[in-house]
């Protein structure tokens, strides 16, 4: 009968925490009266701890692509974002929810983070809503960012055709680490 039982006890003693992200993307829209520019990138990186509830996500701001023209492309990370010298924006904390996600189902959750964007560091909470499925966690969000949170000037020239706020999306899928 205990031998029954042996393979259940050992397969979840073996259960991982750790989460990495396997493949994630973030995308970003500016809706302004006079432009839209959009642009994604598929290089982010992170890992959660979901017995814990934490998380950290990065992602190389000069990985973003899909702008109207290089010259778009350029002045957003030469005159903006300033990639040289802020190369990434980070989003670490935690859930602030009480779930297991170790149990497959769909969660509605908020979480509390330090949100670095150019160097700039604010707090926030930040809905999202994840998805748990044969040990894969499937995470998306949809935020905005103020650009002043992030001391991001907009020159006069430019007013009309960059948002004050962006529209960001996230999704990323999560498998246990190795």
């Amino acid at each position: 009968m205990l031998l029954m039982f042996l393979p259940v006890f050992l397969g979840n003693a073996q259960v991982s925490s750790i989460y990495e992200v396997s493949s994630g993307s973030i995308g970003f829209r500016s809706v302004a009266p006079k432009e839209l520019i959009s642009a994604a990138s598929d290089k982010l990186k992170g890992v959660m701890d979901v017995q814990k509830r934490t998380f950290a996500f990065k992602i190389s701001m000069a990985s973003f692509l899909g702008f109207n023209s290089q010259l778009q492309r350029e002045h957003f990370n030469e005159n903006y974002l300033e990639t040289s010298v802020f190369p990434e924006a980070v989003y670490k904390g935690k859930i602030l929810d009480e779930v297991d996600l170790l149990k497959d189902g769909v969660y509605s959750v908020r979480t509390r983070g330090k949100l670095s964007v150019h160097g700039v560091e604010t707090e926030r909470v930040l809905a999202a809503e994840v998805t748990v499925h044969n040990r894969e966690i499937e995470i998306s969000s949809e935020f905005t960012v103020a650009l002043s949170d992030h001391n991001i000037k907009i020159p006069r020239v430019v007013f009309e055709k960059l948002a004050s706020e962006i529209k960001v999306k996230l999704t990323a899928s999560l498998k246990p680490k190795a």
